[in-house]
């Protein structure tokens, strides 16, 4: 039989702030001051636009004057019926299986998927500008949405972040400021999200507030337990001039892999 096609997301995609409690209270004491003058009450939110979207295996370009790009791992709630995402059963994968287990904490959610949230590294954590989030391919998304019946309890869920085969951080889902139930009726309070958009729980930083950061050749993969791995390669953007001299070429790859960029200039 043949394999559904990769997924990609047919709506808008929701990134959520500081959601984490470790880097919530990294933010506490700077969260009082101008311009923000206190914590925020609602779910911060911001969106990756559709031309970020990357399906998993493929390139990801870094713009040439970037050095590194921060890792976001994060996992995605998938609005809709699970028949837009998942339309073929199987012996594995029954009709009445895949239709099964609907949580009405999470009413209008079909599952999740892994994804990566991609961002150059900035200072300004509350109103980024979208050049840092919103460039080309800044979205790895996971090649299957996994129904919730399959995920089971997201709050026992854990993320991993490898580069280059390298364990370089781990999210526990457990330490969320606001779990999946409560973030979503939050957000349905001011807005609706309709079938194909995708809202993410977050991404967490490291120990010292930072979060893992990849460079050009560099092989990243996020993986939870029965989710397919999420892997991309970072590559170098072409400019005018070709390939910056030197680049590194992915494992197993070549100098040619370089690929275009149509997001924000490099210079």
């Amino acid at each position: 039989m043949t394999a559904p096609p990769l997924f990609q997301p047919d709506g808008t995609v929701y990134g959520t702030l500081l959601n984490f409690r470790r880097e919530a209270a990294l933010w506490a004491d700077r969260a009082a001051e101008p311009p923000y003058k206190g914590a925020p009450r609602a779910p911060v939110l911001y969106i990756k636009t559709a031309n970020t979207f990357r399906t998993a295996g493929a390139a990801i370009a870094l713009p040439v004057n970037a050095p590194e790009v921060e890792v976001g791992a994060s996992l995605g709630l998938v609005f809709g019926d699970f028949k837009d995402f998942w339309p073929i059963p199987s012996a594995d994968r029954p009709q009445a299986a895949i239709y099964s287990g609907v949580n009405e904490s999470l009413p209008g959610v079909a599952g999740c998927v892994l994804l990566n949230d991609l961002s150059l590294p900035h200072t300004s954590y509350y109103r980024p500008p979208v050049k840092f989030r919103n460039l080309d391919g800044f979205l790895g998304v996971g090649p299957r949405v996994v129904p919730l019946a399959a995920v089971g309890d997201l709050a026992e869920l854990t993320l991993t972040v490898r580069i280059n085969g390298e364990l370089r951080q781990t999210v526990q889902l457990s330490t969320l400021v606001r779990d999946a139930a409560t973030l979503l009726a939050e957000v349905n309070a001011f807005m609706t999200l309709r079938p194909g958009d995708i809202l993410m729980l977050g991404t967490d930083c490291l120990d010292d507030g930072t979060r893992p950061r990849a460079r050009v050749g560099d092989r990243i993969e996020i993986s939870a337990p029965g989710f397919e791995p999420l892997v991309n390669t970072i590559v170098a953007e072409l400019s005018a001039d070709g390939p910056p001299r030197g680049a590194k070429a992915p494992s197993g790859g070549s100098e040619d892999t370089a690929v275009p960029s149509v997001g924000v200039p490099s210079s």
